[in-house]
């Protein structure tokens, strides 16, 4: 077979990616947009020895797991990879993800697994559930201003203001912003020739206070008529914070070092439950969090809190144990733990999120924890031979999605806590770093994914692991 060829197969499993697999002549051939079951015509695009990539042409028969997409641009936006799936076999999938990466990478037998892993927590309703969006604006192939969403491993906007992972007010900040470009002549930032203004529009809601923060990234000092613009803004509903965000540099990264609120507060406040973990259903104490436009607050509130509550619970706190809570961010694993031990120590490289999380101690009115600015190697108090002063009965680490630093693995276990409970955003380095833990002396417990992204590949996943 080679590029270009047209052929038939029946998807019989699904990549990590997302891409359904299928075999042609007995060698493998990976499509994205299939779902298991289907019965298709793809194309050859790349052709390797033992396997091959393909672009779907036509669905010749429609898996009875296939449903038809909410969005019209799921399929060319990317970011829903598996939005044609339907919801519990997406589930399934991000079920037997984790379990095959902590197999295929961490080393864990598969018989062992099926005892310490848990049911994935899923969702009531896997649309609208994003707290943040951040759009791309830019112009189409007429020369129209547009926002929307790059399509996949593109920087080809396609224009779409209302994505169904995001709130519906996205949409109406979104045209509002569109009409005021078009309106007075502002100009959207070309990234080919470096030139131009808007850039991203980044918008935040709160799901608990209904508050909403939009910040427009520009390629420039300040907005022409940027009262217009307040103005039409600052009508909506639950309107709280409008800031512009300068980003002069040639990067991918959205948000520059400067920004200024031009409209209203510089944050808004947003709360998270402490759910119980039996149902997931009743909600109990509720902790705020101040939230300004380049913290770090998890994207799906509503999942969060169930996650949140289930590493509380795997933490197994009495109100008599010192935690560390590594990664802590602006603070939210570090309050919910607060709240069940003696002290709580949360330890961040970025200075302005060790800021966000003491000012969201006070908001709440809780004392027992200390925040703490570096890399939790570094910060810990050590005596004079650099052993840690500071024990810990419980560690709780959320790194990001490159896992956690060598370093910090060989601290944790040279404190040697009772238990450590492992919050990941992905199941590869997650693995990678249970097979460090565990080889250093602690054996996993319990294992959990919750579906923090629906319609997407990615998967949250808790676990608890105990010293032997």
């Amino acid at each position: 077979m080679q590029k270009n060829d047209l052929i038939e197969l029946i998807i019989e499993d699904i990549a990590d990616d997302g891409a359904g697999i299928g075999k042609y002549n007995g060698m493998i051939y990976f499509v994205k947009d299939t779902v298991v079951g289907d019965f298709v015509l793809a194309k050859i695009i790349k052709q390797k020895k033992t396997y091959g990539y393909a672009r779907l042409m036509e669905i010749k028969e429609a898996s009875p797991i296939r449903v038809e997409p909410r969005c019209l641009y799921a399929r060319s936006c990317g970011g829903c990879q598996i939005q044609e799936m339907e919801y519990q076999k997406q589930l399934e999938f991000k079920q037997n993800k984790i379990k095959n990466v902590l197999v295929r990478i961490g080393g864990f037998e598969e018989t062992f697994l099926e005892c310490v892993l848990e049911p994935i927590v899923g969702m009531e309703e896997p649309f609208a559930y994003r707290n943040k969006a951040q759009f791309p604006v830019g112009r189409n192939a007429a020369g129209e201003i547009v926002a929307g969403f790059y399509a996949g491993r593109t920087h080809n906007i396609i224009a779409n203001t209302d994505c169904a992972l995001g709130v519906p007010e996205n949409k109406i900040i979104l045209e509002t912003v569109l009409s005021y470009m078009k309106e007075f002549g502002v100009s959207a930032y070309d990234e080919k020739i470096k030139s131009g203004l808007v850039r991203h529009v980044l918008i935040r809601y709160g799901f608990d206070s209904k508050e909403i923060m939009v910040c427009v990234v520009i390629n420039g000092n300040r907005l022409p008529a940027e009262t217009v613009l307040i103005e039409r803004l600052r009508e909506m509903e639950g309107m709280k914070s409008i800031a512009v965000n300068v980003n002069r540099k040639n990067t991918n990264v959205i948000l520059g070092d400067c920004t200024r609120t031009i409209w209203g507060e510089d944050s808004i406040v947003d709360a998270l439950h402490l759910r119980n973990t039996e149902d997931f259903c009743r909600l109990e104490e509720k902790t705020v969090y101040r939230i300004s436009p380049r913290s770090f607050y998890q994207v799906n509130p509503l999942q969060t809190e169930k996650l949140y509550s289930l590493a509380l619970d795997y933490a197994g706190l009495t109100g008599k144990e010192i935690v560390w809570d590594l990664y802590c961010g602006i603070g939210t694993i570090s309050l919910f733990l607060a709240r069940r031990a003696k002290w709580v120590y949360g330890v961040e490289v970025v200075p302005e999120a060790i800021a966000d999380a003491k000012e969201n101690a006070k908001l709440n009115g809780i004392g027992n924890v200390t925040f703490l600015t570096g890399k939790a190697e570094e910060v810990l108090q050590k005596d004079e031979a650099g052993e840690m002063m500071l024990m810990a009965d419980v560690i709780v680490v959320d790194p990001p999605r490159k896992g956690c630093d060598k370093k910090c693995l060989e601290t944790m276990l040279r404190v040697q806590p009772e238990r450590i409970v492992y919050v990941s955003c992905d199941p590869a380095t997650l693995a990678r770093d249970l097979r460090v833990l565990c080889d250093g002396g602690y054996e996993v417990k319990k294992v959990r994914g919750v579906d923090q992204f629906g319609h997407t590949v990615h998967v949250e996943t808790c676990v608890l692991l105990g010293r032997k």
